[in-house]
């Protein structure tokens, strides 16, 4: 497949999702809808239109949702198996970890899009506290 395929099949399963939670938004009538014009950016904040950010834009990162951790010895490890339950840290209904490069961003919670699970972002931790953690 070439990329001109895979940005297109990118951009339709982006529109696809786009749809179905413009949907469910509309069903739940929970979800608000944000005008992100409406926010200043930060001043000293790189923008689009610098040209230097436009070199890293396109560099693929690892993201994903943590459920819940626990430590187990390695005898334990081993007994494992299938329909073997191994107790997390979190409570049932606590919103997930959203992990980008293993670094905490944000804050979730799982949806069903067309049969798909994603997640709802419910908290986004700001740059400033991200740096925090790094320290």
């Amino acid at each position: 497949m070439s990329d001109e395929d895979e940005n297109v099949d990118q951009d339709s399963m982006a529109d696809e999702w786009a749809a179905a939670m413009e949907q469910q938004e509309t069903e739940d009538g929970a979800a608000q809808s944000i005008d992100l014009d409406e926010f200043q950016p930060v001043t000293g904040a790189p923008t689009n239109n610098n040209p230097d950010l436009d070199v890293i834009l396109d560099i693929p990162v690892s993201i994903s949702m943590e459920v819940g951790r626990t430590s187990i010895t390695i005898r334990n490890l081993l007994q494992l198996n299938q329909g073997s339950v191994i107790e997390l840290d979190r409570l049932a209904g606590e919103p997930l970890d959203v992990l980008v490069n293993g670094t905490l961003i944000a804050h979730g919670e799982v949806v069903v899009v067309n049969e798909k699970f994603g997640i709802r972002m419910t908290d986004v931790i700001s740059p400033s506290e991200r740096i925090k953690k790094l320290r």
